[in-house]
């Protein structure tokens, strides 16, 4: 591997063991870490190198990819006695692929400038199963020069990238990208029950709305999740986008943004929430308006 380019990638959830498992097909060596035993088991299981915390990735490669799963999480990454301030160098490129406030990414970049450390503000558009096909997008936004430094980096893990402008930017941006999947995941359930309401053939419902105007990418990825009436292989988690949708939320409030069907849509992800679906897909929302439509199913609903 001495020849390989390496890459630090810190959070081997659904989307880091992605993004690890094409940088690696893409000829990088990943140096990985996750506190969770399942997902340093499977990147060791994907030829990955573990290590034993944040501040060895960090001391192991000169650009690093964050993706995690909280404010909590993302600061002890990055503050922790083992996190990336106490092992990465000077000139260090840190692309935070995490999902999280402004303030937050803002303070991240600020306390690692005056490390030398830069970090780039880069979210994801897409869900875990778009993250394992390859098929997302990257909000780069930051120090232009850093993201062309990661070029070959975000074309390893990515479909495409989008150089966005100034530090921000790209959260900026994948707030009104999580707002329409908000929306749009909704509006599929809905579509899903009508047809359920109504007589007609689930998949015959997918495979003629796909092909027509009222289409979206979140209809053509979740229906077969509502078709087969299962939540549990998980591309975004009920209880992680929870957190999503408050970003967003208090996003719009702080700008006083006016956004109805995302107020709107807010209730149903709490019910799936509520009703045993936090760990399953946020296609569940279907889950809760069969209920609310009183469909009962020949299958019945699994649940964890």
């Amino acid at each position: 591997m001495k020849n390989k380019r390496k890459v630090g990638q810190i959070g081997l959830g659904i989307m880091g063991s992605a993004f690890a498992r094409h940088l690696m097909q893409a000829q990088f060596e990943v140096i990985g870490y996750d506190p969770q035993k399942k997902a340093q088991k499977f990147h060791l299981q994907q030829s990955g190198v573990l290590a034993q915390s944040v501040a060895e990735v960090a001391r192991s490669a000169r650009i690093l990819i964050t993706s995690l799963p909280s404010v909590k999480a993302c600061e002890a990454a990055f503050w922790g006695a083992q996190g990336i301030l106490t092992g990465a160098a000077r000139g260090t490129v840190v692309i935070e692929a995490s999902t999280l406030p402004l303030e937050v990414k803002f303070s991240l970049r600020d306390r690692c400038a005056e490390k030398g450390i830069i970090v780039l503000d880069c979210p994801i558009s897409g869900t875990g199963a778009q993250a394992g096909a390859k098929d997302i997008s990257v909000y780069a936004s930051g120090e232009a020069r850093a993201v062309k430094r990661c070029s070959a980096v975000f074309e390893g893990f990515a479909r495409s990238m989008h150089y966005c402008g100034e530090f921000g930017n790209g959260s900026k941006l994948k707030f009104i990208a999580n707002l329409l999947v908000t929306i749009h995941n909704l509006s599929a359930a809905e579509a899903m029950v009508m047809g359920l309401k109504s007589g007609l053939d689930l998949n015959l419902v997918y495979k003629v709305i796909k092909d027509g105007a009222g289409a979206s990418r979140m209809f053509e990825i979740r229906a077969p999740m509502m078709i087969k009436n299962d939540y549990r292989a998980a591309t975004m988690k009920v209880d992680v986008y929870q957190k999503d949708i408050d970003i967003i939320g208090a996003f719009a409030a702080q700008h006083h943004i006016p956004v109805p069907l995302f107020d709107a849509s807010k209730a149903y992800y709490a019910a799936a929430l509520s009703q045993g679906f936090a760990q399953q897909d946020t296609a569940a929302v279907c889950a809760v308006l069969e209920s609310m439509a009183g469909v009962q199913r020949k299958k019945k609903r699994i649940q964890k």
